[in-house]
């Protein structure tokens, strides 16, 4: 726009724009950018309900400054913090969970005639929660999380500690039903959990989680039951290597932290 603007337009323009079309008022617009005596003018050609309004936003700021910030931080709300810890999509896998295991103490005091099914079936007992607990299919407010600084491998531990919070001691419980040493009952399931952490650095935590129960299934529990006997794996013997094995997997995690920046990709 060339010329200023008529007091009658930016009267006009002042009261919402009555009986100017889009491109007069576009003009008017452009050129109140670059021109301070007509915004000075635009000042001067407002109503009075207006000028009253705007008196009371300035006065309420002014107000607002003059108190300054809050004396205590705003707490995060619940529904942000167990974020952090957990999904309630977990609940129904935590409760499935608790109720295979039950099933399996059951069938150890039944059946005496084959293997524990709760040394068995333990140390996969965490692996459908650790597979939720970071899934886009399970939480909502995924997208929105993945692309927190507080994403990757500390989010993924702390919900994998949230699930092992509540089949550790489910596992404690069946193992002492059946007698079985507690570490016997432990070691293997944190094994299996960080085998999980580690390869779902590479190939998604969902993906680790089903190929590792799956080789636990075939490789463990389906060759027990068949010869009714308990492998060699999960004999007493066997305690000292599920140690060792679990410190190593934690140990290549924590080296390939960078990995688990790219969980959204597989998950």
């Amino acid at each position: 726009m060339t010329t200023h603007p008529t007091l009658a337009v930016l009267a006009r323009y002042a009261d919402g724009g009555p009986g100017l079309d889009d491109a007069a008022v576009w003009s008017v617009e452009v050129h109140l950018e670059t021109c301070a005596d007509c915004r000075a003018r635009l000042a001067g050609s407002t109503t009075g309900p207006t000028r009253a309004l705007l008196e009371r936003v300035a006065a309420g700021l002014d107000r607002g400054i003059a108190a300054g910030p809050p004396p205590q931080p705003v707490r995060r709300p619940w529904s942000a913090l167990h974020r952090r810890w957990l999904v309630w999509a977990l609940l129904p896998w935590l409760t499935m969970t608790a109720g295979v295991l039950g099933c399996a103490l059951l069938l150890d005091s039944l059946q005496t005639a084959l293997p524990s099914l709760v040394l068995l079936l333990a140390p996969v007992a965490p692996l459908p929660g650790v597979a939720v607990a970071w899934s886009r299919r399970a939480d909502p407010a995924w997208e929105l999380i993945a692309g927190t600084p507080a994403t990757g491998l500390t989010m993924l531990l702390r919900r994998t500690a949230a699930v092992l919070g509540v089949v550790v001691p489910l596992l404690a419980l069946a193992g002492a039903g059946t007698g079985a040493s507690l570490a016997l009952v432990l070691l293997p399931a944190l094994t299996c959990t960080a085998a999980t952490i580690a390869l779902g650095g590479l190939t998604g935590v969902r993906r680790a989680a089903i190929a590792v129960g799956a080789v636990w299934a075939g490789a463990v529990v389906l060759p027990g039951i068949a010869d009714a006997e308990l492998p060699v794996v999960l004999r007493p013997g066997s305690i000292p290597l599920w140690a060792l094995a679990t410190a190593a997997l934690v140990a290549v995690a924590g080296a390939r932290v960078g990995d688990y920046r790219r969980l959204s990709s597989y998950n």
